[in-house]
């Protein structure tokens, strides 16, 4: 756990979520907490919750039951535009980037620079603290004036988590962030979450399955199993072995529920 990371307060808590579609329980009596600072490390199966959770935590749908609380104080996320308001920013599997337009505009989708009073673009501005703001973080591609579809994966999926710091995101939640990729490209993203763990200026929750990864960056793991986090520990006090073997003990003879998600 970083030195910044104080587990005795949270910058979100979610205690005793629930969420059903029709007949199906995708959450029950989930409760969560993540600490100013601090990398939590989602873990699952497949359809365990685990992307209804992170939507909930985002703002774009709404818990059945329980409550959320944000710097401690309890809050009703009633959009996503409002959890970004907030300082939560969420990067997903697709990016939500666009390949035909150079990073430096990528960078500041919805939010440009404009000179005034004409109120044209400022790609000069833009350029620049793109430059500044991706140096300092550490993210190394050839220009900012390459377009994203041009990069490799890995590089976009710096710059769609740069983008979300450079919004003055307090919490980044990491839909498998790391899905798909070759070791070279994980590693730059390894690096840059390690980098902002080790800042601790931000908060993050990342969903992966690759156990491994999860220990190496992340302070805590959580284990979502059938709607419900069914394990909580620092990464210090677990390993690969224990975890698989968690993750894999539902297959020797409990079964899915005809009620929960699969």
């Amino acid at each position: 756990m970083t030195e910044t990371t104080d587990p005795k307060r949270s910058i979100v808590r979610a205690e005793s979520i629930g969420k059903r579609y029709g007949p199906v329980v995708a959450l029950r009596d989930v409760s969560l907490r993540l600490a100013p600072g601090e990398v939590l490390g989602l873990i699952g199966d497949n359809g365990a919750g685990k992307s209804t959770l992170i939507k909930i935590l985002t703002g774009f749908h709404q818990p059945d039951e329980g409550k959320i609380y944000i710097n401690e104080e309890e809050t009703v996320l009633r959009s996503v535009s409002h959890a970004r308001e907030l300082g939560i920013e969420t990067v997903y599997q697709d990016l939500a980037l666009i390949n035909q337009l150079p990073v430096y505009l990528n960078m500041n989708l919805n939010k440009e620079k404009l000179r005034r009073p004409v109120r044209f673009l400022d790609k000069k501005a833009m350029r620049e603290q793109a430059t500044v703001h991706l140096a300092d973080m550490g993210v190394r591609i050839p220009s900012v004036d390459t377009e994203v579809g041009y990069l490799s994966g890995g590089q976009r999926q710096a710059v769609a988590i740069a983008r979300a710091v450079y919004s003055d995101a307090r919490v980044i939640l990491l839909d498998e962030p790391l899905a798909a990729m070759g070791a070279k490209e994980s590693a730059i993203i390894i690096d840059l979450i390690l980098e902002l763990r080790q800042r601790g200026e931000v908060s993050m929750v990342m969903i992966a399955h690759n156990f491994a990864q999860i220990l190496e960056v992340c302070d805590r793991v959580n284990l979502l199993q059938h709607g419900r986090i069914t394990y909580d520990t620092n990464v210090d006090d677990t390993s690969i072995r224990e975890l698989t073997d968690l993750v894999s003990a539902e297959y020797r003879g409990r079964g899915i529920r005809s009620d929960e998600p699969e």
